[in-house]
């Protein structure tokens, strides 16, 4: 609310910004205890300021002593926020700012309790996880990785055939080890075609391999050591023979991403949505694609069927004969 940026936003959707008329010198005390014993973050604060601009005018416009204010005023205040147009994050911040500032007062005996407390912002909705298409992921596997070194294209490609073929956190993936042991956070056994992986919450879960994955990982290893020292365990390692990064992963991806000309910026997750919407897709098995993803719940896994909806909505919009548009005769 306190950016450019959301004042951009307020304006553009028609939402005025609060009035500015000089805070009570109450409530700025309250900010002056923010900044130097609460020590927040300046954007923070300037959020924080917009908001009690905003109680303040609302409690002057009703002509409710902000002191006297009860739970129903502070409804009514928030639901004149949404009216408008503020989204729940920013109603959620002005939340926490008026809890606060009664909060605050509370310690100094200014009021006897807080109107806030139990009040909860409206639910944002979450979005929908960026998934590839089929054949973007496809495209995205087969590219050739844009290096002269034949060693890290062989590495970067057994990445992204395990991080879209196994469906791994890329923190599963970089935890990976070439040999199992009884230190090995994770590792992948060829012969079983199986990848044991020590995922959220220090859950272990063990995930099938598929055929280009492997064929990838022994063409990877079979040139690892021209990168890792003999001591180093990490299945996959930088240039300089130590255990590869998430960030370093990440980076890798998008750049793969962008050679291989995919309209959307591309992270290790992103394969991992991929995975498991191209699985539900193929297969319908909710339960088994939460085994395979380590989900806890599967309330977690269930996201993936609107994704598989939205996928079968856009076939049938493009397909089927009834949902395209009559062309009206001029």
């Amino acid at each position: 609310m306190a950016t450019a940026r959301h004042a951009a936003q307020a304006e553009q959707a028609g939402v005025g910004t609060p009035s500015r008329r000089p805070l009570a010198a109450d409530i700025e005390a309250f900010l002056q205890h923010l900044r130097v014993a609460r020590r927040l973050a300046p954007r923070t604060v300037a959020m924080y300021t917009d908001a009690l601009h905003w109680l303040q005018q609302s409690a002057a416009d009703d002509d409710v002593p902000l002191g006297q204010a009860r739970a129903h005023h502070i409804r009514a205040w928030m639901a004149q926020l949404r009216e408008r147009g503020l989204g729940p994050r920013s109603i959620a911040i002005a939340l926490a700012a008026w809890r606060g500032l009664y909060r605050h007062w509370g310690r100094e005996l200014r009021v006897s309790h807080n109107p806030v407390d139990g009040l909860r912002p409206p639910k944002a909705p979450k979005p929908l996880p960026k998934a590839l298409s089929v054949d973007q992921a496809m495209a995205l596997a087969d590219q050739p990785v844009p290096t002269e070194n034949p060693v890290l294209a062989a590495r970067d490609h057994a990445i992204v055939e395990l991080l879209y073929g196994c469906g791994l956190r890329v923190g599963e993936l970089v935890g990976l080890d070439a040999l199992p042991g009884p230190q090995a956070a994770g590792w992948i056994d060829p012969a079983e075609g199986t990848a044991h992986v020590l995922g959220k919450g220090s859950k272990r879960r063990s995930v099938p391999v598929g055929r280009a994955a492997l064929q990838a990982l022994t063409d990877w290893l079979a040139v690892r050591a021209q990168m890792a020292p003999p001591d180093e365990p990490a299945l996959f390692v930088t240039r300089h023979g130590t255990r590869l990064s998430s960030s370093q992963v990440r980076t890798r991806i998008t750049a793969l991403g962008q050679a291989a000309g995919l309209p959307t910026g591309v992270h290790p997750h992103m394969l991992r949505h991929s995975y498991a919407s191209h699985l539900l897709q193929s297969s319908g098995d909710l339960r088994g694609v939460q085994e395979l993803l380590g989900h806890a719940s599967i309330s977690t896994t269930q996201i993936y069927t609107k994704l598989d909806f939205q996928h079968l909505a856009k076939v049938y919009d493009a397909a089927h004969p009834r949902a395209k548009k009559k062309q009206t005769s001029p």
